[in-house]
């Protein structure tokens, strides 16, 4: 696997304050993942995780540093990244078909109708919508509406699946139904996902990577955790295995405690550049160093 699928080098994230000087978000942010991969950012509000997936997207240049997705540095918005948003950002006088094909007109303009709207329903019919394809948004569920996004995202088959918070506006049986159903595709398809989320449970059931980041303004990747459970897992096993606890154990106590003192009481050795990744499993009670 090629680890530097998604390479974030040293990045940096500064706006200017209303009575003079800059407020630093980030700076010198690493950060890296192969290709088929699927990782989580997770930290307080504040953090910079929304800025550093808008700079993945393209919807925002570093004012330092650089952003590489299969060797190429991004300058701007691309239809090799799809974005799924908290709201479903759907078009309301189109179809379900519409908005999707709308976006796959977008990547491949030369494509006849037919050929479109067949692709379109392809994906229609990987999130479950087949035989709703002609409602349009207000006829849908919340749920639903957000199955379109992730048609819509998938359509245009990206390098990269961006998702902010996706699911954070749903029930929870929508919300797990959704999440099992991303797991499923991004699995079936080798589709490599960044996600923001403020949901342990959600990071645990998604993830092969979770990024853990301190509290901003100044904030950093504290460790990135290597997920030891296995790939091809069920939600209704996840606290059966021996690692899961030592997992969610490790994820809330960054959360609750070192996600705050992390700066000022940083282990030695500590570098931005390769943050440690650990792997916390019921083996030992401290997670196992791994080198970056």
């Amino acid at each position: 696997m090629n680890d530097k699928f998604i390479s974030i080098e040293g990045i940096a994230r500064r706006y200017p304050k209303a009575g003079g000087g800059t407020t630093t978000i980030f700076d010198d942010f690493w950060f890296r993942m192969g290709k088929g991969e699927f990782a989580c950012i997770i930290g307080h509000s504040g953090c910079g995780k929304t800025t550093v997936l808008n700079t993945l997207a393209g919807l925002e240049l570093p004012d330092a540093g650089v952003t590489v997705v299969d060797g190429h540095a991004i300058e701007g918005p691309s239809l090799d990244r799809a974005v799924i948003f908290q709201s479903h950002a759907l078009l309301p006088w189109r179809t379900v078909l519409g908005n999707v094909a709308y976006a796959v007109a977008s990547k491949w303009r030369d494509w006849s109708r037919e050929q479109v709207n067949a692709h379109a329903m392809r994906f229609i019919d990987v999130v479950g919508l087949k035989g709703a394809e002609m409602k349009r948004p207000a006829e849908l569920s919340g749920g639903m509406k957000q199955r379109v996004g992730i048609a819509r995202a998938l359509s245009i088959e990206p390098k990269i699946l961006l998702m902010d918070e996706p699911f954070s506006a749903l029930d929870a049986l929508t919300r797990g139904s959704l999440q099992d159903e991303v797991r499923r595709i991004c699995l079936d398809t080798g589709q490599t996902a960044f996600m923001i989320t403020h949901d342990v449970d959600e990071a645990i059931f998604l993830a092969d990577k979770i990024i853990l980041m301190t509290n901003g303004p100044d904030a950093m990747v504290a460790e990135v955790v290597a997920n030891p459970l296995p790939r091809e897992r069920r939600r209704i096993d996840l606290h059966k295995a021996a690692d899961y606890y030592p997992l969610r154990n490790h994820l809330i106590d960054f959360l609750v405690t070192r996600s705050r003192t992390f700066r000022d009481e940083k282990p030695i050795g500590y570098d931005k550049k390769h943050p440690p990744v650990v792997q916390p499993t019921a083996a030992s009670s401290i997670p196992l160093r791994i080198p970056a």
